[in-house]
């Protein structure tokens, strides 16, 4: 059997019986965490069962375990650290191996918890008008220190039996605006694109998965990227990416139409997997109903980033600590 073509959530700190009968009905690809379904670490490893459970198979589990604001997981459950951008910057001409550091706690974290993918790393370049809702979750202006950077975090998830999920394709950081509430307009010209914004997503095109950016380039359509065949037609040919492609969250206000028809059309445009996300039950209900199976070509590319997951490679938590804190010139985490 095909895994349903979204990746959704839940309402609270364990399944209801409505959700298990659904999620065991719809099957959907993989599952996303956020702050009201975490409560302490025996809840959390409960509900990642639940999810499994209702199945039949070990099914992704993610989160957006960034640091800074973006972060579900906080003390005493897991470090809290200091935005990406700010954590870049102090690490200055360390940062790569700071950030691999970091990323490899983070994924020791997440993996006691039973969630084995972060949405990170995310190599959208800032830019001074990157809109604030992004600009410190960025690693940096400059395309060659972001891909070098990206790399460093997607190996310490790697390394720590955590699938990485790339964000957001083609790029954000041009964005002027907050994608959860309006829709942001690129109208730089191509070179410049291929130069900066989509060059670090070029250089980690082989990463199992990534997310894709509700954004309009004007020199390729008027429609968002994750609606557009033309830009995942670029996300494909052109930057190269052929790992599984999910959609930023459909709810989001950046898009305008029904969460059905907004569902399809992403999935029709060349994206594999729906993000669903805070909706009511009648939606996550209706969106799985109208996306149904994957297609085969993103069966296989799922099947193709789940045989990435492994079993971590040993830790010594006190070391990495220790230098990292040398790295950061004695501050880092806070708890």
């Amino acid at each position: 059997m095909r895994f349903g073509a979204t990746i959704t959530d839940a309402a609270g700190l364990r399944l209801t019986p409505e959700e298990k009968s659904l999620f065991g009905q719809m099957n959907p690809f993989g599952f996303i965490l956020f702050a009201r379904n975490i409560d302490s670490a025996d809840q959390v490893r409960a509900l990642c069962d639940d999810f499994r459970e209702a199945v039949g198979r070990n099914c992704l589990i993610t989160i957006d375990q960034e640091g800074g604001r973006v972060q579900r997981l906080r003390a005493p459950l897991a470090r809290q650290w200091m935005p990406p951008l700010d954590h870049c910057e102090r690490a200055a001409d360390e940062a790569e191996r700071a950030m691999y550091l970091r990323y490899r706690l983070i994924a020791h974290e997440l993996l006691a918890l039973g969630i084995d993918s972060n949405c990170a790393p995310m190599v959208d370049v800032a830019r001074s008008d990157t809109h604030d809702f992004l600009r410190n979750r960025c690693y940096g202006s400059d395309a060659g220190s972001v891909t070098r950077i990206g790399r460093s975090v997607a190996q310490g998830h790697l390394d720590g039996g955590v699938l990485p999920i790339v964000k957001h394709i083609p790029g954000h950081g041009r964005a002027t605006l907050d994608s959860h509430f309006d829709l942001p307009r690129v109208d730089a010209p191509l070179e410049d694109l291929l130069e900066t914004d989509f060059a670090p997503f070029r250089a980690l095109n082989d990463l199992p998965m990534g997310m894709t950016a509700h954004l309009v380039y004007d020199q390729f359509d008027d429609r968002p990227a994750t609606v557009s065949s033309k830009m995942m037609g670029v996300v494909r040919d052109q930057i190269g990416f052929q790992g599984l492609i999910m959609t930023d969250d459909i709810s989001m206000k950046a898009l305008n139409g029904s969460l059905v028809d907004l569902s399809r059309q992403s999935l029709a445009a060349g994206c594999d997997v729906v993000l669903h996300c805070n909706g009511s039950f009648a939606d996550r209900a209706a969106v799985m109903e109208a996306v149904g199976e994957m297609s085969e070509t993103a069966q296989v590319r799922a099947e193709k980033a789940l045989a990435q997951r492994h079993s971590p490679e040993e830790l010594d938590i006190r070391a990495a600590e220790t230098e990292l804190s040398r790295l950061m010139s004695g501050q880092v985490y806070d708890g």
